[in-house]
């Protein structure tokens, strides 16, 4: 059974948010403090849906201490910050998604099935990226690169349609499980730290083309 670990310490809401993730056939643990989401979360759940004002430990520190000691489980982030400064940040800590207080059910739900969906990518044979999609993990000429659980889906997305444009629509349908067809700052966000951890710099082509006014094109290095 798919396991979620709820850290929220208002039980105004982690309450009925745990019983509707019950009802969508998830074993839900919920926890109401930073320390005990970080232990917890090590352990491997596949979602943990995070409250930002925990006490003992906020959750940008979760978030940070958690990929600093190798944890990857895919971050729903709860927050009543909806400004663009603290999503950047949030982002650099290791979250994968946010939902802003007050949230709507259904909205949350299609999130976290989003961070859930598990696929399959064959890569081309002589690719210098390798994708092992049941692991969650990515390789960069043999030597293992660390993603995130959105962007370990957005990469895998790009990398299935390898040499295709990929539309912002279908990205954000298919990725973020959303229909945001006019405001996708996130989405570039995470397309700037994919090329960062794939290396891209000036003296090399990027293996992640920016199509204006259209999507995103992967070209992955060869042999």
């Amino acid at each position: 059974m798919t396991k979620v670990l709820l850290a929220e310490d208002d039980p105004a809401i982690s309450e009925p948010l745990a019983r509707a993730l019950r009802r969508e056939g998830y074993e839900v643990d919920v926890v109401t403090d930073g320390e005990s989401a970080l232990a917890q979360a090590l352990s491997a759940p596949d979602l943990l849906v995070l409250d930002l004002g925990l006490p003992k430990m906020d959750g940008l520190e979760v978030c940070r201490r958690l990929r600093a000691q190798g944890g990857t489980v895919p971050v729903l982030v709860l927050t009543a910050r909806a400004d663009e400064v603290d999503t950047v940040v949030g982002l650099d800590a290791g979250a994968d998604d946010y939902v802003t207080k007050p949230f709507r059910l259904a909205e949350l739900l299609a999130r976290a099935r989003a961070l859930l969906r598990r696929g399959v990518v064959e890569p081309a044979a002589d690719s210098l990226v390798r994708i092992d999609p049941e692991g969650r993990r990515v390789f960069l000429r043999g030597q293992e690169v660390q993603f995130t659980g959105k962007e370990f889906e957005l990469l895998k997305l790009l990398v299935a349609n390898e040499g295709k444009v990929v539309s912002r629509e279908r990205i954000m349908r298919e990725v973020w499980d959303s229909a945001w067809y006019t405001s996708t700052k996130t989405l570039d966000m995470h397309v700037s730290v994919l090329r960062k951890k794939l290396g891209d710099d000036a003296s090399q082509p990027s293996y992640i083309t920016t199509i204006r006014g259209v999507g995103f094109r992967f070209d992955a290095p060869r042999e």
